[in-house]
């Protein structure tokens, strides 16, 4: 019996914990939880942090050259730095700014999108048969090559 006791204990040592490991000597309202140690949601495997300042501001400068995924792109990518307002100033700037952007233009082609299709002749008028695409290659032709 003896050793059924020993072997049950030394059997339920060698089990991982199921619970988090926990620094005893961080608070849990302590900054160094809430700030990532990782600008990039790729954590450790990611960009350093001179290498995403570089990435941030390429996908930033080219999302205004009507490219306005990459700053969806810079945003997703650089999450933790977007989620968290104390983290890696210099690349927060970059992101801040691609999220504002994508915002912008995602309302901007919204609105256009909606006010085309809902309004459609009513809003345009006679002008909305030459606006519409489906009219376009009977004007130039295009429809009879088959």
């Amino acid at each position: 019996m003896e050793r059924s006791g020993e072997e049950s204990s030394s059997s339920t040592s060698r089990e991982p914990s199921l619970l988090p490991l926990q620094n005893p000597n961080i608070s849990p309202n302590s900054s160094a939880i809430r700030r990532p140690r990782w600008p990039t949601i790729d954590g450790p495997l990611g960009l350093s942090e001179e290498e995403s300042l570089k990435y941030a501001r390429r996908f930033y400068k080219f999302g205004f050259l009507l490219l306005p995924w990459l700053w969806a792109v810079n945003c997703f990518y650089f999450w933790p730095v977007l989620r968290n307002s104390q983290s890696f100033p210099s690349i927060r700037r970059y992101v801040v700014g691609s999220a504002i952007g994508f915002s912008i233009a995602t309302i901007l082609v919204s609105s256009w999108a909606l006010t085309f299709s809902i309004g459609g002749e009513h809003l345009f008028g006679p002008l909305w048969n030459k606006l519409v695409m489906y009219n376009v290659a009977d004007q130039w032709g295009l429809t009879g090559w088959m």
